[in-house]
């Protein structure tokens, strides 16, 4: 529709994270209870905890606008989410396994990435300051759990699998 603005889009974008870290939300526990690396169930727990606050500041920003805090189906994400639930289940009882589960993570974390940058970066142009610090809030946490999950698989579980 031709006179959609980059509002609507705003607003869309929002309602698709939403949905998606409510997706992620459901994935994370089976995922910790896959993995047979203490470390990696440590910091998938430290995100599934992050997750939750992230859904609070998407709240908080469908607040700032005057929007319900709801969510439209994100295909891509599901994709993600299902891919995942593939390789645990291909690899289960492998010393890939934990490679795997970090692969899937990792692409779950990149999708958070483009996703809160955007929102960010449209934030900030709608001039919406207090919603833009909360999404860049998300997004630092979104890009320290990829180095952490990088630094995870490089410094041990890539080796182990590797055996």
């Amino acid at each position: 529709m031709a006179d959609q603005t980059l509002n609507d889009l705003f607003l869309h974008q929002l309602k698709d994270t939403y949905f998606a870290e409510n997706a992620i939300l459901k994935a994370l526990p089976p995922m910790m209870e896959a993995a047979t690396s203490t470390d990696l169930k440590t910091a998938l727990g430290v995100h599934l905890e992050e997750t939750r606050a992230q859904i609070q500041r998407l709240d908080e920003v469908f607040g700032l606008i005057d929007a319900k805090p709801e969510g439209v189906e994100c295909k891509a994400i599901l994709g993600i989410i299902a891919d995942g639930r593939e390789v645990m289940e291909e690899f289960a009882g492998s010393e890939a396994l934990n490679a795997g589960i970090i692969a899937a993570a990792q692409a779950v974390e990149h999708y958070e990435i483009t996703r809160y940058g955007t929102l960010f970066a449209w934030a900030n142009q709608l001039g919406l300051e207090d919603a833009a610090a909360l999404l860049k809030e998300t997004l630092i946490e979104e890009e320290n759990t990829d180095d952490i999950l990088s630094d995870l698989a490089e410094t041990s579980v890539n080796a182990e699998a590797d055996d």
